[in-house]
């Protein structure tokens, strides 16, 4: 089994998987709208628009496991995020990403350690993982905008 085969609920609640994203280039990211990083969901989308052409997509996972800062209901967390900040790439289900109820794409993906040697839980909302083509991850702290250099040269790289 692949992170591509993990069963997961699209945000609407219809089952999915990151399946249809297999052999592209995607930047999973856990998200919160009532968080200091939440306005790094204009630079997300950015990402999607200039580079969804090119087999590239951002994934959201709303979390409200930091300070209970995603507290909304799935037809909330998709009115706010499409409204304030134009969101189009694929949310998917409010899902824990750290503790007993981690969802098991996250028990993947925290087993990769970001560029200052840090694995493990979830430190915070909007930690990234960039999942190329070829399955390979890499790892980006909270801190890391998504316009930041470390990450662009990751994305077109892997496309």
């Amino acid at each position: 089994m692949t992170i591509y085969d993990i069963a997961v609920n699209s945000l609407d609640g219809k089952p999915s998987s990151l399946g249809a994203f297999a052999g592209k280039t995607v930047l999973v990211v856990n998200v919160a709208s009532k968080c200091g990083l939440t306005p790094q969901y204009t630079g997300l989308e950015a990402l999607q628009k200039k580079y969804e052409s090119k087999g590239f997509s951002v994934v959201g996972f709303p979390c409200n496991q930091f300070l209970e800062q995603e507290p909304g209901n799935a037809e909330e967390i998709q009115t706010f995020c499409s409204t304030t900040y134009g969101v189009t790439f694929p949310l998917m289900e409010k899902i824990e990403v750290n503790g007993d109820n981690r969802h098991p794409i996250y028990a993947e993906l925290t087993k990769v350690a970001d560029a200052e040697g840090v694995d493990g839980d979830i430190r915070w909302n909007f930690e990234k993982f960039l999942i190329s083509a070829d399955g390979s991850v890499q790892r980006f702290s909270p801190m890391v905008e998504p316009e930041d250099a470390t990450i662009i040269s990751a994305i077109e790289a892997s496309l």
